[in-house]
């Protein structure tokens, strides 16, 4: 018997339901217009669906499970790094490589790196140079855990992200680095620092760890360890350290190179700033009473003492080239210090020759220290850009590394005199400025150049002197650069803006903390600390047309089968070429009319510009052909006491200027690295106005020249000097302006009136051969009388050589 449909109305039983629960009934009519809500479950709510942009955002159940996740899978990490990641045995650094460097050819300049390492126990090492170390890099040492998650977390990220290197560990990480793994800044090296770090300080106690650390460090001067260190600064064993030499040996470990106050001068600032911060962290921690703080000296270090391998020009080179790969973050001084490193420079070996027996031949071999006491005093310092590439082809640094220690070719400071007047110049035409009197600036621009002239306009007062105290009157913007007319350079600054002219030198290649580069009317007369490289730089630029190129030493650095990134150095239009261009036509001028002439020799159109320092300390040449720019300084220093001094008398001249020995180097250094090539000329696009204007034909009648468009400015008056008492024959005033120089033989008579710029003029009867060799062959009157009496004795341009009383002030 089948079973029977229900009754219409009744909903079919379910089987497993006990016969005592009643079932509901259900109107099938009534189910097709329920709500969905309603054909659930009974007494089940259904969930609310997210609608807009709360559908993007996780629920918090996922949150919390992520973070969960997030939790244990950092905990599995930590646990199985620990377990993974053993200690290892020493690194390579704890027996340092040589690093090579060579020349662009390929050749070897020489080899360094050779190990320089004493261990000592704990327990010889001073207990306040031990908190010494600690004041300056991990002052809670001995209470603190082996790690410090908060600084790797920190350091990671920047390397990461590529904000650099930053340093937070504590002096246990710091040893697990120096001894075990290596200085290269990765985020691996930095996971492995980590676990060694924890491992070794659950199993070594903390002396042991601090006395590993003391040991490997590296103090810079080729010094790993205290002891090393103890010797190469100071001569002595570590156990006979004074607090205030611990304190500057912890000072080191900061920045090894760049705080060594005798090997960069420059730095000495930092040095004794952190020197000061490690004293008064040891007062904190009451390490040092406040009474014994404040009667501590600085400790001055010794010489360097160079290795035998870096005589010569040898260990200049590869200083420069480390500091060069340390300032730009290439590798810094404790990763290039392990070694192993193979450096090829864009140090040219023909034109390194070149310039080494250019100083030798020219200056070195007429020294005569045994007779002439001043010729102790004399240093020299060059550099050789190629401007198109930035490339340093040759660098003179001093006589010998393992004599004088010091880079002349880096140092800063000496100041820089009348090399700097052309950035016053290129920042005038940069700048369109334009005289008190409304009148542009150009080298045609009239200016009064009367010695000790007030400034106008300018918030501080200010009256500087000329070289040799002469008043030139009125006289045209180029004709004061070829004579190096302090009263013009210090109204044009402030003309064109003194905070303009800083910037231009900036654009230029001068660095903007150089010592004493603060702007004034004075900056306009050299008195800025700036390198010989540093002015070879902005020299570069004003020669490739306004172009800045970043200079580099280095070509290529490998290690293994591993080649180094270099940092980019895209070219930049620093200033416009006119601006540059109009400088350079100047220049010319300089050597072909003025202080420069000197260069000449070199037998290639150049450009350039000569500098005397205050009272003598230093001379300059700073000049460029079209392809390769060079700068030459000499500069006076106590070879004992390392002061700067004047050159007066060196070389058996009363005074060394500019346009004398630096330009006779840069000379024979030119005509050396330019043989075999074709003289070229400068491709120049000038200013309105620049181009030298056509000599008038009667100097009875014609006005002045004057720039196109603008007022017409008074007429200049012939240069007069206030006399010496000394100085009544010879030089510039019988055979040099008045008789056979500028005034018969040279601008006036001879010169731009009467026979023009260049037939009996600056060329020949003129400004220079006038003023330096006492007239001309072609002039006029002056011939005989100006060469017999003031021939031998006119200087750079200026006052007779042997007369001319010692200044104080700059040309």
């Amino acid at each position: 018997m089948s079973d029977q449909s229900p009754p219409p109305g009744w909903t079919p039983r379910d089987p497993d339901t006990p016969p005592d629960v009643p079932q509901p009934r259900t109107d099938p009519s009534a189910s097709q217009h329920a709500p969905q809500a309603q054909q659930g479950r009974p007494g089940k709510k259904a969930r609310r669906k997210r609608t807009g942009w709360r559908r993007f955002l996780p629920t918090w159940r996922v949150v919390l499970g992520g973070i969960l996740l997030v939790a244990l899978l950092i905990g599995g990490a930590l646990v199985a790094g620990y377990l993974l990641v053993d200690i290892p045995p020493a690194n390579a650094a704890a027996t340092a490589q040589s690093n090579v460097y060579l020349y662009s050819d390929g050749s070897q300049i020489a080899r360094d790196g050779e190990v320089n390492r004493v261990n000592v126990p704990l327990s010889q090492i001073p207990r306040s140079v031990q908190e010494a170390v600690l004041a300056a890099e991990d002052r809670d040492f001995y209470s603190e855990r082996a790690v410090d998650p908060k600084a790797m977390i920190r350091a990671a990220w920047n390397t990461a992200t590529g904000k650099g290197t930053q340093s937070g560990s504590t002096i246990t990480q710091q040893y697990v680095k120096n001894y075990y793994l290596g200085q290269e800044q990765t985020i691996k090296r930095k996971a492995k620092e980590f676990f060694i770090a924890i491992k070794l300080g659950r199993e070594k106690s903390k002396n042991y760890i601090l006395e590993g650390y003391l040991n490997t460090s590296y103090f810079g001067r080729n010094a790993y360890g205290i002891q090393a260190a103890a010797q190469a600064y100071y001569g002595k064993d570590v156990n006979k350290l004074t607090t205030a030499e611990g304190a500057y040996l912890a000072t080191l470990l900061n920045s090894p190179s760049a705080f060594d106050v005798v090997s960069h001068p420059q730095s000495r600032p930092r040095a004794l700033a952190r020197w000061n911060y490690v004293l008064d962290g040891m007062v904190k921690k009451q390490w040092l009473t406040p009474a014994e703080r404040a009667t501590t000296q600085f400790p001055e270090p010794g010489k360097v003492r160079a290795a035998a391998g870096l005589s010569g020009q040898r260990g200049y080179l590869v200083e420069a080239i480390k500091d060069y790969i340390v300032d730009n973050k290439i590798l810094d001084d404790k990763t290039l210090a392990e070694g192993g490193y193979r450096i090829t420079t864009t140090i040219d070996k023909r034109r390194q020759s070149a310039l080494v027996d250019a100083v030798d031949s020219q200056m070195v071999s007429k020294l005569e220290p045994e007779t002439r006491k001043a010729d102790r005093l004399v240093r020299a310092g060059g550099v050789s850009i190629d401007p198109a590439t930035g490339k340093v082809l040759a660098m003179y640094g001093g006589i010998d590394y393992t004599k004088q220690y010091v880079n002349n070719a880096t140092r800063h400071d000496y100041q820089v005199a009348s090399t700097f007047k052309p950035f016053v110049f290129a920042a005038a035409v940069e700048n369109d400025s334009r005289t008190q009197d409304g009148r542009r600036i150009t080298p045609n621009t009239i200016y009064n150049g009367d010695n000790k002239r007030p400034v106008v306009g300018g918030r501080i007062r200010f009256a500087p002197e000329n070289e040799g105290q002469i008043s030139y009157g009125n006289i045209t913007v180029n004709t004061a650069t070829d004579l190096s007319v302090n009263a013009v350079y210090a109204q044009m600054a402030v003309d064109v803006g003194t905070g303009k002219v800083k910037k231009t030198a900036i654009d230029l290649g001068i660095p903007e903390n150089t010592p004493n580069f603060v702007p004034g009317p004075a900056m306009a007369l050299g008195t800025l600390q700036a390198s010989v490289l540093d002015m070879t730089q902005a020299y570069a630029t004003l020669a490739d047309h306004g172009r800045r190129t970043p200079y580099t030493f280095v070509e290529k650095i490998t290690k293994g089968g591993d080649t180094i990134s270099l940092p980019a150095r895209t070219p930049t239009q620093a200033i416009s070429r006119e601006a540059a261009d109009t400088t350079t036509s100047m220049l010319v001028s300089v050597v072909d009319n003025g202080t420069g002439t000197a260069a000449l020799a070199a037998g290639h159109p150049a450009a350039g510009k000569t500098g005397t320092g205050e009272l003598d300390r230093s001379a300059w040449f700073a000049a460029y052909t079209p392809d390769l720019v060079t700068v030459i300084s000499m500069m006076g220093q106590d070879p004992d006491t390392g002061t700067l001094e004047s050159l007066y008398g060196a070389l058996g001249e009363a005074r060394i200027g500019g346009g004398g020995y630096p330009a006779r180097i840069w000379a024979a250094y030119t005509k050396t690295a330019l043989e075999g090539t074709d003289p070229v000329d400068f491709d120049l696009e000038l200013q309105p106005g620049a181009a030298q204007p056509p000599p008038p034909t009667d100097p009875e009648s014609e006005p002045p020249q004057e720039t196109p468009g603008e007022p017409s400015p008074s007429t200049p008056e012939r240069p007069t000097r206030r006399p010496s008492p000394t100085d009544t024959t010879g030089g510039r005033n019988q055979g040099g302006q008045n008789n056979g120089g500028q005034n018969q033989g040279g601008q006036n008579n001879g010169g731009q009136n009467n026979g023009g710029q260049d037939n009996g003029g600056q060329d020949n009867g003129g400004t220079t051969q006038g003023g330096d060799q006492g007239g001309t062959t072609q002039g006029t009157q002056g011939n005989t009388q100006g060469s017999a009496q003031g021939g031998t004795q006119g200087g750079d341009g200026g006052p007779a050589e042997g007369l001319r009383p010692p200044s104080a002030f700059l040309e």
